[in-house]
C-alpha cells in the first residue's frame, strides 16, 4: 500500500511541478525576451511620463503595446500584477517530489553504496546541504564581484567553475541518478532564492518608495535585472537535470560529472544565443549563431564520446549435447534460462523474489520471468535503471547475457 500511495504521490507532484515550471519558465523567456526587444518610445508623451521602452506586438488576434518604465511610473497603477507565485510553487512542488522520489528511499534511491557507504539520515542531510551551500555562495559571489568592472563576466566564470565543482562533488558521493536530480535543484533552488530574497523584496521596497512620494533607489531595479538574467541561463541546464534521470546512459557513465557539465554548458550557450538574438534583431549586438555552434558541437561531442561499445558474453547460449547432436528446443531453452536464473539470483531476488516483490513483480521462476520479460528487457537492458542505483553490482556482460535471452525469444523450460 506504501509503495501505491507513493506512486500517486510521486505522479501527482511531478504533474504540478511541470504545470508551474512551465508558468515560471514562460513568463521569465518572456520577460528576457521583451527587455531585449524594447525600442524607445516614440510617442511624446510617454517620453514625458519617463518610459524607457516599448514594445508593439500582434499576438491572438489583437495588438499588445508593452512599456517599461525602468525606475518608476509616474504613478503607481491600481491594479498592479507580481510575478513570484509561478517561482515559488515550481520550488515547493519541486522540492516534495524530491522528497518522495528520494529523500523517502533515500538507502534505495539517494546511496550508492560502491562510492558512499553512509547511513540515509547522513546522505539525506549532505543532499540538502548541496541545496544550501551553493545558494550561499553563488550569492557571495555575486555580493562580492556585483559591482565590479566585467561583473558579468566575473561572475559568470565564478559560477561556472561552482557548478562544475559540486557536479563533480555530487558524482562522488551519490547515486548517478540522484547526483544528477540534486544538481538541477541545487541551482533551481538558487533561482528561487533570487526570487525571494533579491528580486521581490526589491520591488517592494521599490513601490514603498513610490507610495511614500520618495525617491526610488535605482540599485532595487538593477539587482532584480542581474539576478532575472542569471536565472534565465540557469533555466536549460536545470532542464537537462531533471530530464536526464529518465536516461541512464548518461548518469551511469563512468565519467558522468563530465557529462553533465558538458550538457549544462552546452545548455546555457544555446540560451545566450536566444537571449542575443532578440538584441540582434534590432541592430544592438553582433549575430549570437556561435554560441548555439558551440553548444551544438558540444552536445555532438558527447554524443559521439559516450557512444557504448559491444560487450562480449563469455560462453555460448546454446551448446551441443553429449551425443554430438543438436540440443532440442527444450534444453536449449532450459541452458539459458539456468545461465540468466544465476544473474537474476545474485543482482535481482532480494527485491523481486519470495521474501519481497517491490513494486509486485517477482522473478524467482520462470512464468514469473516470461511474465515480466519485456519490463525486465527494458528496466535493466535499455534504460539500465534496475537494479536500482545498481546497488547490488549487475555487470555489463551480465546485462548483455539477459538481452541475448529476451532477443532471442524469451524462451525458458
Amino acid at each position: 500500500m506504501e509503495n501505491y500511495l507513493l506512486d500517486w504521490a510521486n505522479l501527482l507532484l511531478r504533474w504540478v511541478h511541470v504545470i508551474t515550471a512551465i508558468a515560471w519558465i514562460g513568463s521569465s523567456f518572456y520577460f528576457v525576451f521583451l527587455d531585449s526587444s524594447l525600442t524607445p518610445p516614440v510617442d511624446e508623451d510617454l517620453k514625458r511620463q519617463g518610459a524607457t521602452g516599448e514594445l508593439w506586438a500582434v499576438h491572438g488576434g489583437g495588438f499588445y503595446h508593452p512599456v517599461k518604465f525602468a525606475v518608476r511610473p509616474p504613478e503607481l497603477p491600481r491594479h498592479l500584477h507580481w510575478f513570484y507565485w509561478e517561482s515559488y510553487s515550481t520550488w515547493l512542488s519541486g522540492f516534495a517530489l524530491f522528497t518522495v522520489s528520494y529523500l523517502w528511499n533515500a538507502g534505495t534511491y539517494l546511496i550508492d553504496k560502491s562510492l558512499m557507504n553512509w547511513s540515509p539520515a547522513a546522505a539525506i542531510t549532505a543532499a540538502l546541504s548541496f541545496l544550501v551551500v551553493f545558494w550561499l555562495l553563488y550569492d557571495g559571489i555575486c555580493r562580492m564581484f556585483g559591482k565590479r568592472k566585467n561583473a558579468e563576466a566575473v561572475i559568470g566564470a565564478l559560477v561556472f567553475v561552482l557548478v562544475c565543482g559540486a557536479s563533480w562533488l555530487a558524482c562522488q558521493l551519490f547515486a548517478g541518478r540522484a547526483a544528477f536530480l540534486l544538481v538541477g535543484a541545487m541551482v533551481a533552488t538558487a533561482m528561487s532564492a533570487n526570487v525571494f530574497f533579491w528580486i521581490i523584496p526589491g520591488q517592494r521596497k521599490v513601490v514603498a518608495s513610490i507610495k511614500a512620494g520618495e525617491a526610488v533607489d535605482a540599485v532595487h531595479g538593477q539587482r532584480g535585472k542581474q539576478r532575472s538574467v542569471h536565472n534565465t541561463y540557469f533555466t536549460l541546464p536545470v532542464l537537462f537535470a531533471m530530464l536526464s534521470n529518465h536516461y541512464s546512459f548518461t548518469y551511469s557513465h563512468p565519467q558522468n560529472w563530465l557529462v553533465l557539465i558538458i550538457m549544462m554548458l552546452a545548455g546555457a550557450l544555446i540560451r545566450q544565443f536566444f537571449v542575443m538574438r532578440h538584441g540582434y534583431k534590432l541592430g544592438r549586438n553582433r549575430h549570437p549563431a556561435p554560441y548555439a555552434a558551440v553548444g551544438v558541437a558540444l552536445i555532438v561531442a558527447a554524443v559521439v564520446w559516450m557512444k557504448p561499445m559491444p560487450v562480449a558474453v563469455s560462453g555460448n547460449v546454446a551448446a551441443p549435447s553429449h551425443s554430438g547432436v543438436p540440443a532440442s528446443p527444450v534444453s536449449a531453452a532450459r541452458l539459458d534460462y539456468d545461465k540468466l536464473q544465476t544473474v537474476l539470483a545474485a543482482r535481482c531476488y532480494m527485491c523481486h523474489g519470495a521474501q519481497v516483490q517491490m513494486k509486485n513483480i517477482r522473478l524467482d521462476s520462470p512464468e514469473l520471468l516470461k511474465q515480466h520479460a519485456q519490463s525486465v528487457y527494458q528496466q535493466v537492458v535499455v534504460s539500465k535503471t534496475m537494479p536500482m542505483s545498481n546497488s547490488t553490482g549487475m555487470l555489463e556482460e551480465e546485462r548483455a547475457l539477459l538481452r541475448q535471452w529476451f532477443e532471442a525469444g524469451a524462451r525458458v523450460p
